[in-house]
């Protein structure tokens, strides 16, 4: 097997390494973090194919770039949806999620503040890559406790079987790469 994946994505070409994720399957690495270039591609392909929305929501911490971007291009506001609870934040709503790219369990939060300016407003939900589509549903539960409603979820990737999926809107499909 070849250490790396080559791929065109918005119109740019990446090398993306394969990490294993366990003795039958590998991965490839997509991490916008750094890759600016990549970052203002991916976002204009994207809100090219997205809905109308009033706010991005993202979890931390892959998608913020993505959503960054996102939020300069369309003048709309980004929130993030925390790994850990911070000081600023009071009663935060809460939801646990098992991703396929973390080792434990994992539960994201948002500040009431958030869910607030969240409420009755139209959510589009992002991320870099879905693979399980855990930290999708996550987001969508956490986008619901607040009040929000999902026009869409979009993300740069869809990994192996997400591709499948006709809810969520993506650039590219990525593989999944069985070792022999």
């Amino acid at each position: 097997m070849n250490n790396v994946y080559t791929m065109k994505i918005a119109g740019l070409t990446r090398d993306l390494p394969l990490c294993p994720l366990n003795d039958k399957v590998s991965i490839a690495g997509f991490v916008l973090f750094g890759d600016a270039e990549l970052t203002v591609a991916a976002a204009d392909e994207l809100l090219k194919k997205s809905p109308e929305f009033d706010i991005i929501l993202t979890a931390e911490a892959k998608g913020i770039p993505l959503a960054h971007e996102m939020s300069r291009q369309s003048g709309k506001m980004y929130v993030v949806a925390r790994k850990k609870i911070k000081l600023y934040m009071t009663e935060p709503l809460s939801v646990t999620v098992q991703s396929i790219t973390t080792k434990n369990e994992q539960t994201l939060y948002l500040s009431a503040e958030k869910a607030e300016m969240m409420k009755g407003k139209r959510i589009l939900i992002v991320d870099d890559v879905i693979s399980t589509g855990e930290s999708l549903i996550a987001l969508e539960k956490l986008c619901e406790a607040a009040g929000g409603i999902i026009t869409g979820k979009a993300t740069v990737l869809a990994e192996g079987d997400a591709a499948k999926r006709d809810d969520i809107i993506f650039l590219e499909p990525l593989p999944l790469f069985f070792n022999d």
